[in-house]
């Protein structure tokens, strides 16, 4: 880059903090402020900051958005005084259920932000375990759908068609390998910054640790000593319940690895930001022109992450196993969820067509074009008739399949391992979406139990949330 250039460059990215900044409340310029601060320590000094890097995980929910605004501006607020800033590593988790309409909020916000081809910020995508280059144009990865819709079935199957679990289990079980690799991959970062509360975080711990557990992994009781510790055990913790899931049927994947730098800190902002209503604030809806699609997943919601395609679960699991409408079940879950979507701004328009039959094609060809399932799949999943030795295939067959009921002994000796006609194992494979492999794994399975008693869960948690409190320096 020629001096002149780069003289160019710095008063365009001089125009982009003054924009920023004339965004930001009082409130908020005190936490660009302190932010600012914990960067440079964290980093050893002024002197330091040009060789320091760090990572933010940015999904497009309002929290990440907002934050990576804030750590914009406090990147741009040090090249004004110093001769170099830290350098800005965002990564993005591209799961099955993100949507066009998010990549491309996603890019429009790096636009505002003027990050495209400035040489301090990388942006990546994970996809499938695989880093690369972020670009909201990238056709969703087929390899990757495809393990991730075995991966929804599977456990699905395997939790008794648990709605929730059945959705979000996958997912967040993906983080514990996205962290691992963004925070290691080309020389790794020095710091990790989120604004998610010490309490969300803890809860997703809580649960990976729980998840761990019940996979029969071993989890070692001392809290890890790093940051950098703390996200290779995610990664295991997140192979070891895959493992459990697939057993012998499971597949290794090349792992991440512990490389990246030795001591990884920890950035919150969350206690920066008590005084800002993050959801209205002019820098997300006016200068980061951010909005919420309602089709698409969202880890800052971990109740409700997807609640159109968990309304058509709960529709489908009312009509086939509860004796009762579709309607009634899709009701009921939107009586139960009306206030988490209301905070997830889905239209009220939206959230009243979900019981109609216009909302259940909505929610059919979605489950189709994100998941690749039919409707008999997900009827077929919520049943879960072929574990425990398909002790619930005749009920299953009774309600949905009558005319197979004949079959009945011949399923089960295909499912047994046994030589069945061609016929019904492929009728078993494309009721299922699952090869005949995994489903004479299920065959053989007991259905996962749920967690310990609260009391328990609420102990761990708090042990976890006490871990995130010291790495982070609170």
């Amino acid at each position: 880059m020629s001096a002149i250039h780069e003289q160019a460059m710095n008063y365009v990215y001089q125009q982009v903090l003054q924009r920023l900044m004339g965004h930001f409340t009082r409130a908020e310029r005190t936490a660009l402020q302190l932010l600012i601060q914990r960067i440079v320590v964290a980093a050893g000094g002024m002197e330091q900051v040009a060789n320091y890097k760090v990572l933010i995980a940015h999904g497009g929910g309002e929290v990440s958005s907002y934050t990576l605004a804030l750590l914009r501006a406090a990147q741009l607020s040090i090249a004004g005084r110093a001769p170099k800033t830290f350098h800005l590593r965002v990564a993005t988790l591209r799961h099955a259920g993100m949507t066009q309409a998010t990549l491309d909020g996603l890019n429009e916000g790096y636009s505002a932000l003027f990050f495209h081809d400035d040489p301090r910020v990388e942006l990546l995508m994970v996809e499938n375990q695989e880093v690369q280059p972020f670009h909201h144009q990238r056709p969703a990865s087929s390899a990757g759908r495809e393990v991730s819709q075995r991966n929804m079935l599977m456990i699905g199957h395997l939790t008794s068609g648990d709605v929730r679990a059945t959705l979000c289990n996958d997912t967040y079980l993906a983080l514990g390998d996205f962290y691992q690799r963004v925070s290691t991959w080309n020389g790794g970062v020095h710091a990790v910054v989120s604004g998610d509360s010490p309490r969300k975080q803890s809860q997703y711990l809580a649960w990976l640790k729980r998840a761990a557990l019940g996979a029969g992994v071993t989890v070692p009781p001392r809290r890890p000593a790093s940051l950098n510790i703390l996200f290779a055990r995610m990664q295991e913790w997140s192979t070891g319940c895959y493992r459990d899931l697939y057993g012998e049927q499971f597949v290794e994947v090349d792992s991440p690895g512990r490389g990246g730098h030795r001591h990884l800190a920890h950035i919150g902002v969350a206690d920066l930001l008590d005084e800002v209503d993050i959801a209205s604030a002019p820098l997300l809806i006016e200068f980061l022109a951010h909005k919420s699609d309602p089709f698409d997943f969202h880890f800052s919601h971990p109740d409700y992450p997807n609640p159109l395609l968990m309304a058509h679960l709960h529709g489908l699991q009312a009509q086939c196993l509860r004796e009762l409408s579709y309607e009634e079940g899709v009701e009921a879950f939107v009586h139960q969820a009306r206030d988490a979507m209301g905070r997830r701004q889905i239209p009220q328009s939206l959230i009243d067509e979900m019981s109609s039959h216009d909302g259940r094609v909505l929610s059919t060809t979605y489950a189709r074009e994100f998941f690749g399932l039919d409707q008999g799949q997900l009827t077929c999943l919520l049943f879960s008739p072929f574990i425990h030795h398909g002790e619930r295939l005749e009920g299953y067959l009774r309600q949905c399949h009558p005319g197979m009921l004949v079959g009945l002994p011949e399923l089960h000796k295909a499912l047994q391992g046994k030589p069945a006609a061609d016929m019904l194992q492929q009728w078993l494979i494309d009721t299922s979406g699952l090869p005949l492999p995994l489903l004479q794994h299920l065959y053989r399975k007991r259905p996962l139990q749920a967690g310990r008693s609260a009391q328990a869960r609420k102990r761990r948690g708090a042990r976890v949330q006490a871990q995130i409190a010291q790495l982070s320096g609170r």
